[in-house]
């Protein structure tokens, strides 16, 4: 492996977030933990809606949970960038994934509205 190769990289988290087994969830949850993964996780993200772009069959369950679980999961400060993901395309992967991203709550709990 080069120096250059960041770890890990978005092909491996792009797995992980297409799976979203128990284990995935463990393994993404643990990569959250540490803010010098975030760009990681990011890549690897935009590479799975890339890959669902792409796909002959959009299963938008999925991701809407998956973007469920994210805004859940995520710490307070992903959240925006998961959104600014979400809302960069208007590809129907992107739109389930900001469903389930926006019915998480998770930006508001970052980003509580101003009384």
């Amino acid at each position: 492996m080069t120096g250059n190769v960041p770890f890990p990289d978005r092909d491996t988290v792009a797995e992980k977030l297409a799976a979203l087994s128990e284990a995935d969830k463990s393994y993404l949850a643990l990569l959250m933990e540490n803010a010098a993964q975030d760009d990681n996780l990011l890549d690897g993200l935009r590479r799975h809606l890339d890959l669902a772009v792409q796909s002959r069959f959009l299963n938008s369950l999925k991701l809407e949970n998956l973007g469920l679980w994210l805004g859940t999961q995520a710490p307070a400060r992903v959240q925006m960038r998961l959104m600014e993901t979400a809302r960069s395309s208007q590809h129907p992967p992107h739109q389930a994934f900001r469903t389930g991203l926006s019915r998480s709550g998770g930006l508001e709990k970052a980003y509580p509205p101003m009384p």
